[in-house]
């Protein structure tokens, strides 16, 4: 059997803390700092989530339209590959997972991609932690290989 070329699913709220000071902490950074002997993959959705916080940052006042611009830089640099059959999933094995698992399609779409990779899922979001602990999925980068 071949081996996975992905290490983990990437999600969303770990993105996002790398660019935000306040939000970071020792975890996220040793996920960044894993992705430069590691390959992270997401679903179609991250990259409108991340672009969607950076706007709304923006509006805030948080982020100036070049931070924005210098992190949207950065992350297309890592090694993060966007899986490209989550939205042709969305109204079938996601659907069935998120009803369960009392989570939303958006949420759904990580857990699903993780088991269907079966490679740990990384993020700071309780529902989806609570969620992959109950299917007994890998939360941690020491889980990875």
């Amino acid at each position: 059997m071949a081996k996975n070329p992905y290490d983990f699913v990437l999600d969303c709220s770990i993105t996002m803390a790398w660019c935000f000071e306040d939000e970071s902490n020792d975890y996220t950074e040793s996920v960044l700092e894993n992705l430069k002997y590691t390959t992270a993959i997401v679903p179609t959705l991250w990259p409108l989530e991340v672009a969607n916080v950076l706007l709304l940052s923006m509006k805030n006042k948080r982020l100036t339209e070049v931070q924005s611009a210098n992190f949207i830089d950065t992350l297309s640099r890592l090694p993060i590959v966007v899986d490209q059959s989550t939205s042709s999933r969305a109204m079938h094995s996601i659907f069935v997972l998120a009803g369960p698992s009392d989570l939303t399609i958006y949420d759904a779409a990580y857990l699903e991609l993780s088991i269907r990779e079966k490679i740990p899922l990384l993020t700071l979001d309780m529902g989806l932690i609570k969620a992959a602990k109950k299917l007994h999925i890998p939360l941690k980068l020491n889980d990875i290989k």
